[in-house]
């Protein structure tokens, strides 16, 4: 054990010096296992899933989402470390801003209308930038490297109401989407955000009061109750507090005053989001009418939504759903095509309209919609119902890879895929969905158990047990499971082997495998 000590310490020592690199924002050496390109692609494959995770692209006010880019791209041109920099608004209410390794930043438009000015924007952004230039989500992932061991870089692989965020819904194999978007930075992130985006946001060219002026807002809001979209949001990864003030007070205190703060111009391009706001509460409502089964409240209020902002598909999904529960699916379509309309790569509006044509009987249309919503966002409803179309078309293997991508989320349509899984598959590899070990009773006589943790009764059971006998000639024993398991059972068969010990079953090499098993049928 010493001696491996060593050699760990002497590999993570070596580690440490080939991987030893200059950070570029603070000019402080720190390891650096994920390499720059490593970044970009981490920050390029998360993007899309991130955004359609926490609620899609904010589409309906165009200008104001280019005006959006062009703050961030202001600030990024004096980042100390050049990027790839993107900047998008999320469609959710929920007050927050995020960024991915690379430089891939998102900011809520729920925050947009807690903003004052162009200057606070420009703080957001720039705290933003920092994490990416700086590398803070990098290094969160580096720890966790570190954690488990030594790694060589070169190694690091990535595995892979409607507010709510969507990745629960998503297929584990998307990626690190959700925990990049709600990672909490520590104490010294936070810190370092801060004072360099203050520094950004002077050379840019705007007041950096304005940050001040923020983090006193966002004190303040975090102490008041009432708050929970704030503490789901911003409060979540960026914890403000009065240190944060106080040394925001400081970094500007030693700088040249001035600046822009571009009130009257935020203003403006606000106007327009502002003035719809009254119908995001109503289609809040309407989901809260809807989730209650209230259905000609939620139906009016999804119309009054319409009628105020006509641009935004959220709220022609919300009256598609209300026409498709009353049984309007003529209508309900018509709803859904204009959700897509407004919003053409939102992975949403195309499962609800895909479900909804597999209805109408429209198989080759639902087909379409559900791999097209399944390329922008892969989710468990999504892979269920392309492992029911390969099913359909006779191709058992790629329905057996749909659905057990599916199976792997604790979710209804994650059961279903499961059991789909099982009825499928089960007789190709019992072994993968039953289980079996030995049980060692007083007297020496080995028994076998196998147990269905699966929610599908199993029939016609066999196992093998595999062992070396006293001569080291290899034996196995085939045994059967009488009158099958139901869900959730086990059952415990004789192996017929006795006078034995746990130490025998150790240098004997004994195994139990589920080799033969049915789908029971009555």
């Amino acid at each position: 054990m010493k001696i491996l000590n060593k050699i760990i310490i002497f590999l993570s020592a070596s580690l440490f010096l080939l991987s030893c690199a200059v950070n570029p924002v603070t000019g402080e050496r720190e390891l650096a296992l994920i390499t720059k390109s490593q970044e970009l692609s981490i920050g390029k494959k998360q993007y899309g899933p991130s955004r359609q995770s926490q609620g899609g692209d904010y589409t309906a006010d165009p200008k104001l989402v280019e005006y959006v880019q062009q703050v961030g791209q202001r600030l990024a041109k004096v980042s100390d470390r050049k990027l790839p920099y993107e900047f998008v608004v999320i469609n959710s209410p929920v007050p927050n801003a995020w960024a991915l390794p690379g430089g891939k930043i998102a900011v809520n438009r729920g925050l947009l209308l807690e903003l004052q000015s162009e200057a606070e924007l420009a703080a957001v952004l720039g705290h933003e930038i920092v994490h990416a230039a700086a590398r803070h989500s990098a290094r969160g992932m580096e720890r966790g490297m570190l954690l488990k061991g030594v790694t060589m870089a070169a190694g690091v692989a990535i595995k892979n109401s409607s507010y709510a965020e969507y990745s629960d819904l998503a297929i584990k194999g998307t990626g690190l989407a959700s925990n990049l978007v709600n990672h909490k930075y520590g104490r010294d992130a936070e810190r370092e955000s801060d004072h360099f985006g203050i520094k950004y946001m002077q050379k840019a060219g705007y007041d950096p009061s304005a940050a001040i002026a923020l983090q006193e807002t966002f004190v303040r809001l975090s102490k008041s109750s009432g708050n929970s979209n704030w503490l789901a949001g911003l409060f979540a990864s960026h914890p403000p507090s009065l240190e944060r003030v106080e040394n925001n007070k400081k970094d500007v205190a030693n700088l040249q005053p001035g600046g822009e703060l571009g009130v009257e111009r935020y203003k403006k391009m606000l106007a327009h989001l502002r003035k719809v706001q009254p119908a995001y509460m109503a289609y809040e409502k309407g989901l809260v009418a809807f989730n209650k089964k209230q259905y000609t409240q939620a139906e009016k209020l999804a119309k009054q939504a319409i009628k105020i902002e006509p641009k935004e598909g959220l709220f022609y999904a919300l009256l598609g759903d209300v026409q498709s529960k009353r049984g309007n699916k003529i209508s309900a379509s018509d709803s859904y095509n204009k959700s897509i309309l407004a919003s053409p790569n939102f992975f949403l509006f195309y499962e609800k309209r895909g479900e909804l044509r597999e209805k109408l009987g429209d198989i080759a249309g639902s087909r379409a919609d559900i791999t097209r919503g399944a390329s922008l966002f892969p989710t468990v409803n999504s892979y269920l119902a392309l492992g029911r179309f390969a099913q359909r078309d006779g191709d058992k293997k790629k329905a057996v890879q749909y659905f057990r991508q599916a199976s792997q989320s604790n979710t209804k349509n994650g059961r279903m895929a499961a059991n789909a899984l099982v009825k499928l598959d089960l007789s190709d590899n019992p072994s993968h969905y039953l289980k079996a070990h030995f049980v060692l009773n007083k007297d020496g006589n080995l028994f076998v158990t196998v147990k269905n943790p699966t929610e599908i009764a199993v029939a016609m059971i066999g196992v093998t047990v595999f062992y070396n006998d006293s001569m080291g000639r290899k034996r196995a024993i085939p045994l059967e499971i009488d009158g099958g398991i139901a869900p959730g059972k086990a059952k415990t068969v004789s192996s017929g082997i006795a006078s034995i010990n746990g130490q025998m079953l150790r240098q004997r090499g004994f195994q139990v495998i589920v080799d033969k098993a049915e789908v029971f049928t009555n």
